[in-house]
């Protein structure tokens, strides 16, 4: 997903003539006070929580009931490549491979202020769901996959989202009303979506425009760690030189990502940052005055020498601790010795940087070794997984697929060619519960 910053980036490149020129790390603060039309005026902001307070006392919302919800893409398919730094004789391999734009998947993701994440409800692009995204996986079984015909939210597709939210949500109820913060995108307004809220006692409360980077919970310290979590997925598959992102890898990629990002702690952060919960509106409306962070030593570690006087020789385990043992030999030389110590000390450097080479080889060929066990999996289940079809469009839970799988085995040693209706999350679609059905 390309953003705004990665678009300075490439400008900036492009205008100083140098690949490497990138924006500072406060650019983005700095742009939006640059540009008065993206700015958010504080009496707005004020108004807003205000607005939020008195929901809240109307309707005797509790804290735990309130929840945040917004998609965020994610692009799949063809790999480009991009200049890396490598040994001399890997000149000609010097790629790392970046993932293209030639499919998308939308992930619809909602947080409670009690730090608890609803499943997520994952959009692909297509018309059949396959077997293997259920069983090559390890999904939990509450996640739930629907279809559309770009990977993208529909307002079809938000009111589905709004479905499984209230069948998550409804039973962790403290009070009689959830309250529901979201952005102004048109699908999370549709006449639907809104007569779904009425009649399940959902408060909706919309953001101000241009203000998610200030008030929404998710953009605050949610999705950041989740993309830089699964750009790590990503790019450990692309150094072993898999060069195409199926729904198979995005679907295991994103769930090692969501475990790691989507943290109770992270989530109860978010609100907090945002003002929300606890309720603090000046924790935004001071940001709104941007101030640059007090700057920090650039040096803030111990020296070497310091190190060397405190280290005790033993086998060094990191070239870090070869550096450290070889001064330690070097200072005993100097102390014990009434001669010129140089060819000692030229000795013991040699010993160092050969010890230093090989340790750092040997932790190359690990990393390498682990993504290449990583890529061999993820073929190995690319080409094992059969494209069976187990259901045309609709919703699926991770559970029901599971359900509907065990069926079709149990049907198929029967010979049976019967098909049930089954209706799933409000969508009637007809799954075809054998595999050899003759309909």
């Amino acid at each position: 997903m390309v953003t705004v910053e990665d678009m300075a980036n490439q400008l900036l490149s492009t205008r100083a003539g140098d690949s490497t020129r990138r924006v500072g790390k406060n650019w983005a603060a700095n742009f939006v006070k640059r540009r008065l039309e993206l700015q958010t005026h504080p009496d707005l902001i004020q108004k807003w929580f205000q607005l939020i307070q008195a929901i809240k006392a109307k309707y005797g919302i509790a804290d735990n009931d309130i929840y945040n919800f917004d998609e965020t893409g994610f692009a799949m398919g063809i790999i480009s490549t991009t200049t890396v730094v490598t040994g001399a004789e890997m000149r000609d391999k010097a790629k790392l491979a970046q993932p293209g734009n030639r499919e998308w998947a939308t992930v619809i993701q909602g947080i409670g202020a009690e730090g608890w994440a609803v499943p997520p409800f994952i959009v692909l692009a297509g018309q059949h769901h396959l077997a293997s995204w259920y069983t090559e996986t390890n999904l939990p079984n509450d996640w739930a996959i629907t279809l559309s015909d770009n990977g993208w939210t529909t307002n079809e597709v938000a009111v589905e989202w709004l479905k499984h939210f209230n069948q998550f949500t409804a039973r962790r109820c403290i009070s009689d009303y959830r309250l529901l913060v979201l952005d102004g995108h048109k699908s999370h307004h549709s006449a639907a979506f809104e007569l779904y809220c009425q009649e399940h006692k959902i408060i909706t409360v919309c953001m101000p425009p241009h203000s998610s980077h200030l008030l929404q919970p998710l953009d605050i310290g949610c999705f950041g760690p989740l993309k830089q979590a699964y750009s790590r997925q990503v790019e450990d598959l692309m150094r072993a030189h898999v060069n195409h992102i199926s729904k198979l890898e995005f679907l295991s990629g994103f769930h090692r990502a969501f475990t790691a990002a989507i943290t109770p702690k992270n989530i109860r952060s978010s609100f907090a940052g945002a003002g929300i919960v606890p309720y603090d509106p000046d924790r935004v409306l001071l940001k709104l005055d941007v101030q640059l962070p007090a700057s920090t030593p650039i040096n803030s570690r111990p020296s070497t020498a310091n190190a060397a006087t405190t280290w005790t020789t033993k086998t060094p385990m990191n070239p870090s601790e070869a550096g450290l043992q070889s001064e330690l030999i070097k200072n005993q030389i100097i102390q014990h010795q009434d001669s010129s110590p140089t060819s000692l000390l030229a000795a013991v450097d040699q010993f160092t940087k050969g010890t230093q080479t090989i340790m750092h080889q040997l932790a190359l060929i690990r990393a390498e070794n682990t993504t290449l066990r990583t890529a061999n999996e993820v073929l190995s289940k690319r080409r094992q997984a059969k494209r069976r079809r187990i259901q045309h469009g609709g919703t699926l839970t991770i559970h029901q697929a599971g359900e509907i799988l065990d069926d079709n085995a149990v049907a198929q040693r029967n010979g049976s060619v019967a098909v049930k209706p089954v209706f799933l999350l409000g969508w009637g679609v007809e799954v075809f519960r054998s595999l050899n059905c003759s309909c």
